[in-house]
């Protein structure tokens, strides 16, 4: 929690806008506040018990903030798990599957949300069309709840169309082949091709040092505890690996080399001059 205070002061707004520095700070709200509403219930328990003990439970005790309580924990612990889960796919980011999984994510979250208030308002036309059409005519459009739960199984493909068709000859097909045409082939087909374009963005700029950290962790823990013995071929690529390092140069040093060079060079020649100098004067 310190750690995520100091980020607060110091990326400020650019904090928020991070997914999951948001996560973090709801794993850190919902533990703060399980742990205080815990406290409140432990405080009501024993009021409780207090007051049945000295009545002897002759009298009616009212169990409602109790329960009210109680339930606000169970909530708080329910979104404390989720989004410790959520945080798993952080942790695990050196996975390559789950890495490109959090990058797709990463490439598509503005058009999702674009797409989702698209889908939102197609859906809710037709949520408004098949609950006025036929509110009197289908027990599955009795209410908004129980018309969104059909149509979202209409979407999922688990349907029963003669109940439709029976419904009303004409405007049932026709609803019904309206939104299999404009939901199911054109919305998920978009949907898809989000999806599939954020995903092939993914896979081209995906960067691989965190899996090759990772199995380079994994074959130095494995050869130090003994659990892996190296072959021949790996003795002798490691024996190449040291022996090139140690007698051949990399081309990054080769600039000081020439400096090198360039300076004995400049030496010799100035030790040359001073010689020619010195026969001179003596006359040689």
């Amino acid at each position: 929690m310190i750690i995520e205070i100091r980020l607060v002061f110091k990326l400020k707004l650019k904090y928020c806008q991070q997914f999951w520095s948001l996560i973090q700070l709801g794993i850190i709200g919902c533990s703060l506040g399980s742990i205080g509403v815990y406290f409140w219930r432990f405080q009501e328990a024993n009021h409780i018990s207090h007051l049945f003990e000295q009545t002897n439970g002759y009298i009616y005790i009212n169990l409602q903030l109790a329960v009210y309580v109680n339930d606000i924990l169970t909530f708080l612990l329910g979104y404390c798990c989720f989004f410790s889960m959520i945080k798993f796919v952080q942790l695990f980011r050196f996975n390559q599957r789950i890495s490109l999984f959090a990058e797709t994510l990463k490439y598509c979250a503005k058009a999702l949300i674009s797409f989702s208030m698209m889908f939102a308002i197609v859906f809710m036309a037709f949520l408004s069309l098949f609950y006025l059409l036929f509110i009197s005519k289908l027990s599955s459009c009795s209410s908004l709840i129980s018309t969104a739960q059909m149509l979202f199984e209409m979407t999922l493909m688990k349907f029963d169309a003669s109940q439709i068709m029976r419904a009303d000859a004409f405007l049932g097909p026709f609803c019904f082949a309206l939104f299999m045409f404009l939901v199911v082939f054109v919305c998920l087909s978009m949907f898809l091709s989000i999806i599939n374009d954020s995903f092939r963005h993914a896979k081209d700029d995906n960067q691989k040092e965190d899996q090759l950290i990772l199995s380079f962790m994994l074959k130095k823990f494995l050869r130090w505890t003994g659990l892996k013995k190296l072959n021949q071929l790996e003795i002798q690529e490691e024996r190449d690996c040291r022996m090139r390092s140690q007698y051949f140069d990399p081309i990054e040093n080769l600039p000081d080399r020439m400096d090198q060079l360039l300076v004995a060079l400049n030496r010799i020649y100035i030790d040359q001059k001073k010689e020619l100098a010195r026969l001179n004067k003596a006359g040689l």
